[in-house]
C-alpha cells in the first residue's frame, strides 16, 4: 500500500537555525493522524514543505507516491491544506472563489460538491456575499471549503478551529469525519488535545524540529501511568505528611500525583487525622494534555 505521506530523513536549515532535522514520518491511507507540539516545534515548516510551499534542504516528502519537488503538480493534486492565516481575495463571492479554486485543479461543473461543501460548513447562506464581509470565522470556513472543492484523499487542517465557535467545530468535525470513514487522510495539528484525542488514531509530538514521540492514541495516553487526585479541602493548612505525594496547592485545592488506587485511602486517613474535611474530590486518569505536559518537561530534562 502507497503511504498516504512518506516523510525520510527530512530537513530544513534557515542558516544556523534547524527548523526540521531530519525526521522520519509515514502516514497510511485512511488514518486520522495528530501531529502535535509546541510553537516552533516544526509544524509549519513540515506542512509547507509537504504542500510544496517550503523547498527543504535536505531528504524527501511524497503525496500518494509522488515527490513533492520533482512530481510537484501530482503531489499537490493530491493534498488539501488549511492554513493558519486568513488568506483570501476580497473581489469575489464565496461561490465564485470555490469555482476559481476548482480552476486551479482542472476541475470544470463543480457545482454539486461546491453546494454540498457550503451546506457541511454553514456556508449556503453566504455563497454570493463578497468575501471581504465575511466574519473572521466564516472566513476559515471559506479556506477548508478551498482546500475540499478538488476532494483531494489527503487533507491537513493546520489549526482550523482557532477562533471557531462551538457550534462550527462541531458541525466541522463531523463533516471531516465523514471524509475520513470514506476514506480520506486526515492530518490535524491543534493546541486543543482534546480534539485530537478525540479524533485521532495516531500520534506524532514534535519539538525543536524532532519527532521525539510517535505512537497510536490510546498507548500514548496509557503510556503514562498513575492519577491524579484533586481535592477540595475546608482549610489551605495541610498535614506534613502529605509532601511524599508530588503535586499542586493552591488555596484550598489540593491536586496530588498517585500511582494507584491504594493510595487514595492512606491520603483520606492523614486528612482525617489532622482534622481536615474534603468538601469535594476528584481521581482524574491520564489525558493527552498530560501526556503531552510530560512528554515536554522529559524533553527539557533530557536537553533536546
Amino acid at each position: 500500500m502507497i503511504p498516504a505521506i512518506e516523510v525520510q530523513q527530512l530537513g530544513k536549515r534557515y542558516r544556523e537555525l534547524v527548523a526540521l532535522d531530519r525526521i522520519d514520518l509515514v502516514v497510511q491511507p485512511g488514518e486520522f493522524f495528530a501531529l502535535l507540539g509546541p510553537n516552533g516545534a516544526g509544524k509549519t515548516t513540515l506542512i509547507s514543505i509537504l504542500a510544496g510551499l517550503t523547498r527543504p534542504s535536505y531528504g524527501t516528502a511524497k503525496i500518494m507516491g509522488h515527490d513533492v519537488l520533482s512530481g510537484y503538480r501530482e503531489a499537490r493534486k493530491k493534498l488539501g491544506v488549511v492554513p493558519q492565516e486568513l488568506v483570501y481575495d476580497p473581489f469575489f463571492t464565496v461561490r465564485e472563489m470555490l469555482i476559481i479554486q476548482s480552476g486551479y485543479f482542472g476541475i470544470k461543473r463543480n457545482d454539486s460538491w461546491i453546494d454540498e461543501i457550503l451546506q457541511h460548513l454553514d456556508l449556503a447562506d453566504k455563497a454570493y456575499v463578497n468575501v471581504r464581509a465575511l466574519s473572521g470565522g466564516m472566513k476559515r470556513r471559506l479556506l477548508i471549503a478551498q482546500a475540499l472543492v478538488h476532494k483531494p484523499p489527503v487533507i491537513i487542517l493546520d489549526e482550523p478551529t482557532a477562533g471557531v465557535d462551538v457550534e462550527l467545530r462541531q458541525s466541522l468535525w463531523q463533516f471531516i469525519r465523514r471524509l475520513n470513514l470514506e476514506g480520506h487522510t486526515v492530518v490535524l495539528t491543534t493546541h486543543y488535545l482534546e480534539e485530537a484525542e478525540a479524533l485521532c488514531n495516531r500520534v506524532a509530538v514534535l519539538k525543536q524540529g524532532r519527532i521525539v514521540a510517535l505512537d497510536s492514541m490510546h498507548n500514548l495516553v496509557r503510556s503514562t501511568r498513575g492519577y491524579t487526585l484533586e481535592l477540595r479541602l475546608s482549610t489551605d493548612a495541610l498535614p506534613s505528611a502529605l509532601d511524599m505525594w508530588r503535586g499542586k496547592h493552591d488555596g484550598s485545592l489540593l491536586s496530588l500525583e498517585i500511582k494507584d488506587y491504594s493510595e487514595v485511602e492512606t491520603i483520606l486517613s492523614l486528612l482525617r487525622q489532622s482534622g481536615v474535611q474534603i468538601l469535594d474530590m476528584q481521581l482524574l486518569q491520564p489525558d493527552l494534555e498530560t501526556v503531552f505536559r510530560k512528554i515536554m518537561k522529559t524533553q527539557d530534562a533530557d536537553g533536546v
